[in-house]
């Protein structure tokens, strides 16, 4: 069985831990009852700034996504029209990546 990481417990033990002058910047996101790809990139962003974006590429390899987080990205697309090269680049995603995540649920 696959347990379910709770990243609003993680990101907040981070914040207190690491870096707690960023905690009033995260509140707005670790306040909402359940956490979505989105917030936990918009996280990523708010904590580790350019830390981690000169990780992107390394953490790149690393990431999964669910069902529901690629609905969640594909409904991103749609609600901001972009096209699937735009979409790629807002979430550092291969174009490939984007065409078989349509053709998988669409």
């Amino acid at each position: 069985m696959k347990t379910k990481i709770n990243y609003k417990t993680l990101y907040t033990d981070i914040i207190n831990d690491l870096y707690p002058d960023k905690l009033l910047q995260c509140q707005e996101i670790l306040n909402k009852q359940d956490l979505n790809i989105l917030d936990i990139l918009e996280l990523n962003k708010l904590i580790f700034g350019e830390e981690y974006k000169n990780n992107i590429e390394v953490n790149q390899k690393f990431r999964s996504y669910s069902k529901q987080d690629i609905l969640l990205i594909l409904d991103y697309q749609k609600k901001h029209r972009l096209n699937n090269t735009q979409l790629a680049n807002h979430f550092n995603l291969s174009r490939n990546t984007i065409a078989k995540w349509k053709k998988l649920f669409f």
